[in-house]
């Protein structure tokens, strides 16, 4: 791909992540013109916005990838590995505004992907408990949950706070107010 047509796509991208974030109706000649591009430009990459929508899954779902191998969930002392993964994935999810569960209810292949990517996550809650950063009695699924709303939150309602900081800031609250007192 050109390089040209590739900083398009990826501007098409990036803004229908936001717009159907905002609004999953948006019409396509809307993301063309926040994407900077004509309206040919989307539709002939993308046939319709669902088409697109799952460009920008998958696009999310790579990102996602990318920052579990980085942080090396398995391999690295949990609050290490816990705040690699924060400095990652807080940016990913800013990026990719896009709520994954509609994604997993109309493509079965991204729903795999994105539960082993989930479970991935899930085996560093698991570490963090068998090792003694979070309480044993509470349940490992409930830690999860809150850790996910915290990335939640600090991406999308405090989006000023850098991500170096707001890793900081939830690994902080997830491991002294979920951790071990």
């Amino acid at each position: 791909m050109r390089a040209d047509a590739a900083r398009n796509l990826m501007a098409v991208l990036h803004a229908g992540a936001r717009l159907l974030a905002e609004d999953p109706g948006t019409p396509m000649g809307v993301i063309a013109v926040a994407a900077g591009v004509d309206r040919t430009t989307v539709h002939r990459r993308f046939a319709n916005r669902e088409a697109l929508l799952s460009a920008v899954f998958q696009a999310k779902l790579d990102s996602t990838e990318r920052v579990l191998d980085e942080a090396r969930l398995t391999e690295a002392p949990v609050p290490v590995a816990l705040h690699r993964y924060l400095e990652g994935i807080i940016p990913v999810s800013r990026e990719w505004p896009v709520d994954t569960r509609r994604m997993m209810q109309q493509d079965p292949a991204a729903r795999t992907r994105r539960q082993e990517q989930s479970r991935r996550v899930d085996v560093l809650i698991q570490r963090a408990v068998n090792e003694g950063y979070l309480r044993a009695d509470i349940e490992a699924a409930w830690a999860r949950v809150v850790l996910d709303d915290l990335v939640d939150s600090i991406a999308h309602r405090f989006p000023a706070v850098d991500p170096p900081r707001a890793a900081d800031l939830v690994a902080d609250t997830f491991l002294n107010g979920v951790g071990v007192t």
